[in-house]
């Protein structure tokens, strides 16, 4: 029988790994907060640029796209929210003759007659205070998000400011032997990051022209402002589904049940579509994956970490793909880089040590970023 004598090195390790992974769990939102400021840093960044590249000074180009983007969403949502809340009102006032209705369409089948029933026999008191139970709770963590949010705004703008005194800090950190690989794996991540978000903003634009549209033909009333609503709720996974169709079809049996079950069917085949054809192709290409690998993020991110991983599983995954390749890591399936790769490589670092001999952290570090994206445009990617 073996025995099991726990040493003091032992037990001290145990209480390091609790230790930690106890704090990385009350850290979860930081880490949240510094992904989200990432991703909006590789969104901005591009665009930033291309103003550089024409005259403006780095300040004034991200005053402007901060100022630009801020005032776009406000006026987004003072387009959306009111048609949303009319909408709303709408649908609380004619719910009483939209259930009868309902209820009447239930009872003309035998199967559906016991449900036509309860549905008369709604009892709103209960259903009342569940709800407010349930508005209150997600309420207070609607705050927390948005403080959150702000959190992220400020810190994305506060890195983009100090760019060149961060990435200084960061190359200071490694050997100047790995330098270029390291500003490959950064200029890269920032693509990644751009493909993702442009991928997603042509998804739920794509769902709201067709959300919109349908409702429009099916002559529902307010069909931009339910569109929208269905574009914002295309970027959640799983739930995104529910906010976008339900919606719908409820505003659409005001115009009666046969438009609401058209709605309905409509709504599920193009959701479908989405899933099945339109993720994989747009994010395919824009992250350079192949559908399966999509499709399988999705189902892998959702099923670790939820809402969260599935919204951060198609860049998590293709940065992985990156990095394997990036940094050369040799799986056993695999063949080793050709010599014509690694003479690249070789070439590239040798040229950096020569331009760099001599200069600080931070001017090495605008060198291999330069040298980085000319390599990335030779090789076929965007400037």
């Amino acid at each position: 029988m073996t025995r099991f004598e726990p040493t003091p090195k032992g037990l001290l390790l145990t209480a390091l790994a609790v230790g930690a992974a106890w704090v990385a769990v009350k850290l979860a939102p930081v880490a949240l907060v510094l992904i989200a400021a990432l991703m909006l840093v590789g969104t901005l960044s591009p665009v930033v640029r291309w103003l550089e590249k024409r005259g403006f000074r780095r300040g004034l180009g991200i005053a402007l796209v901060f100022t630009v983007t801020l005032v776009a969403t406000l006026l987004f949502l003072l387009l959306t929210i009111p048609a949303l809340i009319e909408q709303l009102a709408s649908l609380v006032k004619q719910e009483p003759s939209l259930r009868g209705r309902l209820a009447d369409f239930l009872e003309r089948s035998r199967a559906t007659a016991s449900l036509a029933q309860s549905l008369r026999e709604v009892h709103y008191d209960a259903l009342a205070k569940a709800f407010a139970g349930v508005a209150w709770d997600y309420s207070t963590r609607a705050v927390s998000i948005v403080a959150y949010l702000f959190s992220a705004i400020f810190l994305a703008l506060y890195a983009m400011l100090d760019r060149d005194t961060l990435r200084g800090g960061l190359f200071s950190l490694v050997p100047r032997t790995r330098h270029i690989r390291l500003s490959r794996v950064l200029v890269n991540l920032e693509a990644i990051v751009g493909g993702y978000i442009r991928g997603q903003l042509l998804t739920s634009l794509f769902m709201a022209l067709f959300t919109t549209t349908l409702l429009a033909v099916c002559g529902v009333k307010n069909a931009l402002a339910l569109g929208v609503l269905a574009g914002m709720a295309d970027v959640l996974p799983y739930i995104g589904v529910f906010i976008s169709v339900v919606p719908a079809v409820v505003a659409a049996l005001g115009n009666g049940p046969a438009v609401a079950v058209i709605v309905l069917v409509a709504m599920l085949v193009y959701e479908e579509f989405e899933s099945r054809f339109l993720v994989p192709k747009i994010y395919g290409k824009a992250l350079r994956l192949p559908s399966s690998v999509v499709l399988f993020a999705l189902v892998v991110g959702g099923t670790l970490m939820g809402l969260v991983g599935a919204l951060l599983a198609l860049p998590a995954a293709a940065a992985a793909i990156m990095l394997v390749r990036e940094l050369r890591v040799e799986l056993p399936g695999e063949d080793r880089p050709d010599h014509g790769t690694r003479a690249r490589d070789a070439s590239a670092e040798a040229e950096y040590e020569r331009r760099v001999e001599g200069v600080p952290a931070e001017q090495a570090a605008a060198v291999a970023v330069e040298m980085s994206e000319d390599r990335r445009v030779e090789d076929g990617g965007k400037a």
